[in-house]
């Protein structure tokens, strides 16, 4: 199928035999297989470190009317006779990114592309009454979707955005971890490895308000030394690590178990520095 000119000619878009390519961008951050659409922009398959599957139709200019469209797997030209599968509907919005589908939806993608057919998604035109069309190309995906899966297979089991700022509670009086906390600061361990823009990690102790302050700035030292120690056992170097305790002073709820933590907060470079005092790092993160 020749790819539209533009809307005046057609409102269908797609790569036919001659265009249709693929490509993989990889990381341990994220991996993205991408196909353009000629005319219209780019269909993506994306999946980010510690999320899930989701796939994206991006283009520059404004071409479906927002609302409620459809989804389809359909049959190619080549293919006569195959039989066209609805999916159902979908929501089409604003911006650069009108279309951005789940794991489910576009898992229903990836396999219809693996059977030779080719997916469609259909929405009104922002401009006229006629539909635009969408079709996603099968041409050349199988092998450039194995180079993906298994760039997905080596993917960071989280991403900066899920642990950039990182709680880690107490029992009353204790600074002991347990295993759910030690997984948490793995994973910690883990991205921060493979980060090499990460230039401080913040580590926080914190105590609720009973005992006295002596006591509680005593607690609160030990509750931040307790990750700190266990970060820097796991290869953290300690260069990068500001531990600072704060007893009772900067409680986030009247629960008293909200306030016996230790939190974590990374930062990269070129980001902007918050307040490097807890009550500034609190006001952001209610933990």
């Amino acid at each position: 199928m020749a790819g539209a000119s533009g809307l005046a000619q057609s409102s269908s878009f797609g790569a036919g035999i001659e265009n249709s390519q693929w490509y993989v961008s990889e990381s341990v951050f994220e991996c993205a297989l991408v196909h353009e659409v000629p005319g219209y922009g780019r269909a993506i398959f994306r999946h980010k470190a510690g999320e899930q599957l989701s796939f994206i139709l991006e283009s520059d200019t404004a071409l479906m009317r927002p609302g409620r469209g459809s989804l389809a797997v359909e049959a190619p030209p080549w293919r006569p006779g195959a039989a066209p599968r609805k999916v159902g509907t979908i929501d089409v919005g604003e911006g650069r990114r009108p279309v951005a589908l789940g794991a489910r939806q576009a898992m229903v993608i990836a396999q219809g592309l693996l059977d030779g057919m080719m997916p469609t998604v259909t929405r009104q035109s922002w401009y006229d009454s006629r539909p635009v069309r969408v079709r996603v190309s099968n041409i050349n995906f199988a092998s450039e979707f194995g180079r993906y899966r298994q760039c997905t297979a080596g993917l960071l089991p989280v991403n900066y955005d899920q642990i950039k700022r990182s709680r880690v509670p107490f029992r009353a009086g204790s600074t002991s971890l347990s295993d759910g906390d030690r997984t948490l600061l793995d994973n910690i361990v883990t991205y921060v490895r493979a980060d090499s823009t990460i230039e401080r990690i913040f580590v926080d102790g914190h105590t609720d308000g009973s005992g006295s302050r002596i006591d509680n700035r005593a607690l609160s030292e030990k509750r931040a030394n307790a990750v700190a120690d266990y970060l820097i056992e796991q290869g953290v170097p300690q260069d990068l690590i500001t531990v600072r305790a704060h007893a009772d002073q900067y409680p986030v709820s009247n629960r008293a178990a909200d306030n016996r933590r230790t939190t974590i907060r990374l930062q990269r470079e070129g980001e902007r520095p918050e307040l490097q005092q807890a009550n500034g790092y609190e006001s952001g993160f209610a933990g």
